[in-house]
């Protein structure tokens, strides 16, 4: 049976005569046309050879129907919002820091016609890209001067490469990371130029393994946050007060990869992490950070520190290969400007979730809940319970957040097949599996977004 009908499978060239495909051709690159329609006669053939035999499976206007729908598929946006309910703040894998719609708004203002990016509107003249958000980075973290670019790995390449390439720069054995995307530490030096010069051991390095290896051809002295894991146990580091110190009595600058970039004390929220005026406060020449991490705003690397060591980094030819465009110019401005004037928990998302009081997070449980109840009624057994939330984004990897979470069990349906059709959607909802449960931490979910969640799992339940 499926011999036969795999004979009676159209050909590319008799399908490409079809009206609905011609009117595709007439529009779109012909090419495209035929590389969908391969596609979808490709996949009728696997059904046939498979054993599937039903005769629909060689129609002609079934197949040109999906031929459509292919075209159409392929020309759909591929990045696309989701909604997260994981209760990851800083999700890598779903963009990190969400940005706020207010910041968002006036930096597409910006994009949408012209801007001073590089002029001087008072002077007449050509001006710097770097000038907006150099004094606020200044008035928030207490630096000289700073430098944005694409990101806090391009900044920590620029830097080592236009302060230490050629010469030797002293990192701790235990601060020698590996992140996400196989970003290794030595892999940074080796491609700036500058020799690694490692000291202490995996677990314990103390202020004379620095002091000892400080030569003559010593450029740097680093420290590195270790992001996604922490070290226990019988341990010994040296603090950035204590290497600023030996390197101002060594006239050695040093410097320190702070990662996350948190601009505000979140102690008083059961969240410990250093800020950035803290790291600078101690002494340390340079510090780098992230822009889409716990300072909550777009992806950027930015560099705060001395103003002769900025203008060495701002003066380096791989500076602009690394620069920041107008859209990452205006939201960071935009989200920097919430931290100076207080109204960073209104305007900044990240910062919003990582801050949720318990009684937020257990009227948005409940508000779920209950639409979920409504939607799906004896269908479901839903229940409120305690979560645990992460920062995510390699940052604080031992800090957990209390929060609550909705547990869906369904009675009728298979949670792993709906799980897939949630993700499959025209709007993506991640949760988590367990137990046959579906989990949705609201930590990370917005108000706004508790129907969407409700009706799209009312459409999808799928029967076991």
């Amino acid at each position: 049976m499926s011999r036969e009908l795999l004979r009676k499978l159209p050909k590319v060239d008799e399908l490409l005569l079809r009206p609905s495909i011609v009117d595709l051709i007439d529009r779109l690159p012909r090419d495209l046309i035929v590389d969908a329609v391969r596609e979808v006669l490709d996949g009728r053939r696997q059904q046939l050879l498979s054993g599937q035999g039903q005769p629909g499976l060689v129609a002609v206007e079934s197949i040109e129907a999906d031929v459509t729908t292919q075209v159409a598929q392929r020309l759909s946006p591929r990045l696309r919002p989701v909604i997260n309910a994981t209760g990851v703040v800083l999700h890598t894998n779903l963009g990190r820091a969400p940005l706020g719609r207010e910041i968002l708004a006036d930096a597409i203002e910006i994009a949408a016609g012209y801007s001073n990016l590089e002029y001087d509107l008072p002077a007449r003249r050509r001006g710097s890209r770097y000038s907006h958000s150099a004094e606020l980075l200044r008035r928030i973290t207490g630096a000289e001067d700073s430098l944005v670019v694409n990101n806090n790995a391009g900044a920590m390449v620029l830097m080592l490469m236009a302060l230490a390439s050629g010469k030797e720069v002293v990192v701790s054995r235990g601060e020698l990371i590996e992140i996400g995307g196989s970003f290794r530490l030595p892999d940074i030096f080796s491609t700036s130029g500058a020799r690694m010069v490692e000291v202490g051991t995996t677990n314990r390095t103390h202020l004379r393994d620095y002091e000892a290896a400080i030569t003559d051809d010593t450029a740097l002295m680093m420290k590195v946050h270790r992001s996604n894991f922490e070290i226990v146990g019988f341990t010994a580091e040296v603090d950035g007060a204590e290497l600023a110190k030996l390197g101002r009595e060594r006239g050695v600058p040093t410097c320190e990869d702070l990662g996350s970039g948190c601009m505000v004390d979140l102690s008083s929220y059961g969240i410990s992490s250093h800020t950035a005026a803290h790291q600078v406060g101690l002494g340390l020449d340079i510090v780098t950070f992230s822009g889409d991490k716990m300072l909550g705003g777009p992806q950027a690397g930015i560099i705060v520190g001395r103003a002769d060591l900025i203008k060495r980094i701002r003066s380096h030819p791989l500076t602009r290969a690394m620069r920041v465009d107008k859209l990452t110019l205006a939201t960071l401005e935009r989200t920097l400007i919430s931290y100076v004037d207080g109204t960073w928990q209104e305007k900044v998302p990240a910062l919003q979730a990582l801050t949720a009081s318990a009684e937020t997070l257990n009227k948005r449980a409940e508000a779920l809940a209950a639409l979920v109840r409504t939607g799906l009624g004896a269908a479901v057994d839903v229940t409120i319970e305690d979560s645990e939330g992460r920062v995510g984004g390699g940052a604080l990897p031992q800090t957990v957040l209390p929060g609550r979470a909705v547990r869906v069990r369904l009675l009728k349906a298979s949670a792993v097949a709906t799980d897939h059709a949630l993700r499959a959607g025209e709007l993506p909802i991640v949760c988590r599996i367990d137990e046959d449960s579906l989990v949705f931490d609201v930590r990370t979910v917005f108000d706004a977004q508790l129907g969407a969640i409700a009706d799209h799992l009312k459409s999808v339940v799928v029967e076991p």
